[in-house]
Parts: structure tokens; C-alpha cells; sequence
């Protein structure tokens, strides 16, 4: 039996291999060695990683300003406001005496005792509302006639109880409007939020006004959060107020009801009502 006959010996006369030929044959390419499919290349919009929320405190407070508008940065400087008046009234009324209230119902008790020098004694040097008026009292009840000495002390309480009364308006005013300044801010914003959902027509997304909704609502909270302290100061200081001019009616009372000694002269009295 004879071999079988290789692929050179097979192949027929004159067919014999070129070599230039078969190098410029294209080389059958692999199934393995095929180049990939083509992958669309992502959405830039959506390949990118979502902002994440600002941790830091000052980037927050930052972000709320912008977000807000207009209406968030008047209600900003109304905090500002409101914060400032509460320190400022605060340390009048420390000024003014309003927790100490001792040495004028002394004063008014060694009157009533009759002892004249003793209550003017104790309030010599007093700074407080209550002391002042109590010494003019005295002083008024020394040297003036009752009627006279009544129209006296009545003007010194009006003008010790408009001193105590000074800024509390501004603090009305500003629990009045903040709610309506952040009220009006919200408005705005709802009606930038439809303008929004309104142009993009049949593609809106929901989510937009989700967004210009919470934005707008900032406002309405900012002017809550500055209406009531500003309402709670306001309350408190009116009480403290209504304190003392109950006491400056006590005392005045009491020092009208006793049986005042001789008159003489009080050349401080003047004076002492002026303070």
C-alpha cells in the first residue's frame, strides 16, 4: 500500500505556491482575534456623580442664602436685627434695675415710718428705675404741694416708663413682617417653579418642581424662625415692663398715703427727676 499523498504532491501541475503571493494574501483572521463591538459611549449628564450636599455649616448657610432670594436675605438681616435688639434691650433693663427692686421698698418704708433722711439716704447713688422715681417722689413730696407733687412724679413715670418701652416696637414690627416677608418669598418661588414646569411642557419631570417647592418653602421657615423670638422677647420684656410700673405705682402710693413731714427745701428734687 502506497502513503497518501501530501497537499504538495496532490495539487495539480503548475499550481505550485507563489511565495510573493501568498504574503500578499490577507491572512484569515481569527474568530478570537475579532475587534470588539462598538459600546455606546455613557451620558456625560448621567455618568457624572450627583453633587453631594454640603456638610460644612457655612457651605450650608451659603447654599440656603442662594436658594432663598431676595426674600431670604431680608429676613437674614431682620435676624440680625431682631438679635441685636434682644442683646441691647437686655442690658438697658440690667441697667435700669429691673431685678433689683430692694432699696426702693426700703426707701419707701422708712417714709412711711417717717423717716425722711433715712429713704433718701438709701437711695443715694441708686441708677435704677425703681429708686429714681421713688426719689423723686420724695423729693417732689417735700417741697411741693400734694397736687403739684402728683403732677410731678406722674411725668417722671412717663418718661422712666418710655425709656423701658424704647425699641420694643421694632421688635413688633419685625414678629409682624417676618412671616409675611417669608410668606412672599414663597409665593415667589412657587411662581418661578410653574413658569419652570410650564416651558418644559410634555418632558417635565415631576422632580423639578418637587425642587422649586422645597427652595420656595425656605422662605416661610426662615420668617418663622426669626418672627417667634423676636415675638418671645417682645412678650418677655412687656412683662418685665409691666412689672415695674406696677412697683413705680406701689411706691408711689405708699409714699402719697403716708403723712409726709414739714416741708423744706429739696433742691436735688429737680434734678433727680431729670436722671
Amino acid at each position: 500500500m502506497s502513503a497518501p499523498a501530501t497537499e504538495a504532491e496532490s495539487a495539480p501541475p503548475g499550481a505550485a505556491s507563489d511565495p510573493d503571493v501568498d504574503a500578499a494574501a490577507p491572512a484569515e483572521i481569527a474568530p478570537s482575534e475579532a475587534p470588539p463591538a462598538k459600546v455606546p459611549a455613557p451620558d456625560p449628564a448621567l455618568a457624572a456623580p450627583a453633587e453631594p450636599a454640603p456638610t460644612d455649616p457655612l457651605n450650608r448657610l451659603t447654599r440656603f442664602l442662594i436658594d432663598g432670594g431676595p426674600a431670604i436675605w431680608a429676613i437674614a438681616a431682620l435676624a440680625v436685627l431682631t438679635l441685636a435688639l434682644i442683646l441691647w434691650k437686655a442690658w438697658r433693663f440690667f441697667l435700669a434695675g429691673a431685678w433689683s427692686r430692694g432699696a426702693a421698698f426700703r426707701a419707701a418704708e422708712a417714709w412711711q415710718a417717717g423717716d425722711a433722711d433715712t429713704a433718701l439716704a438709701l437711695l443715694k447713688g441708686r441708677k435704677g428705675t425703681r429708686s429714681r422715681l421713688t426719689r423723686a417722689a420724695i423729693e417732689a413730696r417735700l417741697s411741693l404741694d400734694e397736687p403739684a407733687a402728683r403732677e410731678e412724679v406722674t411725668r417722671a413715670a412717663r418718661r422712666r416708663l418710655g425709656e423701658l418701652s424704647t425699641g420694643l416696637r421694632a421688635l413688633e414690627l419685625i414678629a409682624t413682617i417676618a412671616p409675611l416677608l417669608g410668606l412672599l418669598g414663597t409665593v415667589l418661588g412657587m411662581i418661578e417653579a410653574f413658569q419652570t414646569l410650564q416651558s418644559a411642557g410634555s418632558r417635565a419631570d415631576p422632580s423639578q418642581l418637587a425642587g422649586g417647592i422645597w427652595e420656595a418653602l425656605l422662605t416661610t421657615a426662615a420668617g418663622m424662625a426669626v418672627a417667634i423670638p423676636a415675638s418671645a422677647a417682645l412678650t418677655w420684656f412687656e412683662s418685665v415692663r409691666d412689672s415695674i410700673r406696677g412697683d413705680m405705682e406701689d411706691i408711689a402710693a405708699r409714699i402719697f398715703i403716708a403723712a409726709p413731714p414739714a416741708p423744706r427745701e429739696a433742691p436735688n428734687m429737680a434734678r433727680a427727676a431729670a436722671e
